[in-house]
């Protein structure tokens, strides 16, 4: 159960059943009373000023709303239904259960109502801007590689060699992950951005800003790429190993990475479309497409990526000057060149080269 305002009522829900009530005091205050398992009359021991008879209906009501339980012999308790996500409890589960089977709108009736509301409120922006110290034009993404042996090749790597990538490099990843390839007339949605990964309702939520420490041709700092025009903007200089290992500040080996990259989502470009709190599911979908993307363009032009999601997110908010709420930390990923003599270095410790098999069903073809 959680309790949480809406407008200016305080509700309780039971997020796996999605019952929702008012949660007034007298309600929390008998609640509180069966924090363990006990009898009506032990409860009502722990409660001033309550009517036995009125206790009994109240519990009697509780239980058929699924915020109680009765101890039944045989009987599965409602409570380990939930399984593993007992672990995760309140937040993952919350969000999981509160999201799922929202109600669709016919196609027609969606379009008809956006139509609507994009006259009376225009939809945000689906480009940043920032006050940048310098402009970086990027040179076109090159890259001519086969499908096939990218995806085969691609791991992740924690040990990268001292070599630096080059601007080239930073370019393409760039520009075939997260920059625009066309622009499509959207109506009353105005210009609709297209790239090469997938997104919601083609809301583009995503921005990226690129910590560089070992790319010939670009100097040290943080950088915010401006996928619709396909260049780096410098929103500070200098840039240290030791930052690094302040966002990812539980893994290992990251701190040598020669770029770091920060995916983060402008919440108002897809809450404007999508108002049901499903759509953060797809946000976060949409950081996944991006980030494979990435990976499989750094495998491909023979450099060494990696990708986490355990990140320092304030830290790295702070850093990037954004609020945590219009505009959020997600995923970060980062690419280095390859230590030399090494066919995969998923260890900063050598000594740990992991045990390869191939699985029977390639053995057999």
């Amino acid at each position: 159960m959680v309790c949480y305002w809406k407008g200016a009522r305080l509700y309780l829900e039971n997020y796996r059943t999605r019952v929702r009530m008012p949660a007034r005091v007298v309600l929390l205050e008998v609640l509180e009373a069966f924090d363990t398992w006990r009898t009506i009359g032990a409860a009502r021991r722990r409660l001033d000023d309550v009517d036995a008879k009125a206790l009994a209906q109240l519990v009697e009501a509780l239980c058929d709303a699924s915020f109680l339980e009765r101890s039944v012999p045989g009987q599965r308790r409602a409570g380990n239904l939930l399984g593993r996500w007992v672990s995760w409890a309140p937040e993952a589960p919350f969000f999981h259960f509160a999201s799922r089977d929202v109600t669709f709108a016919p196609p027609e009736v969606a379009r008809r109502s956006q139509r609507a509301k994009a006259r009376r409120d225009p939809p945000p922006s689906p480009i940043k801007r920032v006050r940048a110290l310098a402009r970086v034009a990027l040179p076109a993404p090159a890259l001519d590689a086969s499908l096939v042996p990218t995806l085969l090749a691609r791991r992740t790597w924690r040990r990268f060699g001292s070599a630096s990538i080059t601007l080239a490099h930073v370019a393409t990843l760039a520009g075939l992950t997260w920059g625009v390839q066309e622009w499509v007339n959207g109506g009353v949605f105005g210009k609709i951005p297209l790239k090469t990964s997938p997104s919601g309702g083609a809301r583009h939520s995503l921005e990226v800003y690129v910590l560089a420490l070992n790319v010939r041709g670009l100097s040290r700092g943080l950088y915010h790429y401006r996928g619709d025009v396909h260049g780096l903007h410098l929103m500070r200089r200098g840039a240290t190993a030791a930052e690094v290992r302040a966002f990812l500040p539980s893994q290992d080996g990251y701190g040598d990475t020669a770029a770091l990259f920060l995916m983060t989502s402008v919440i108002p470009r897809v809450e404007w479309r999508y108002p049901s709190s499903r759509a953060y599911r797809v946000v976060l979908l949409e950081a996944g497409h991006f980030c494979q993307t990435f990976c499989l363009v750094a495998t491909a032009l023979g450099l060494a990526p990696f990708c986490t999601a355990a990140l320092a997110d304030t830290i790295v908010e702070r850093a990037v000057g954004i609020d945590g709420v219009d505009e959020a930390v997600l995923y970060a990923a980062g690419v280095g060149s390859r230590p030399p003599g090494v066919a995969w270095a998923p260890y900063p410790d050598t000594s740990r080269a992991p045990r390869r098999s191939v699985p029977a069903w390639k053995r057999r073809q």
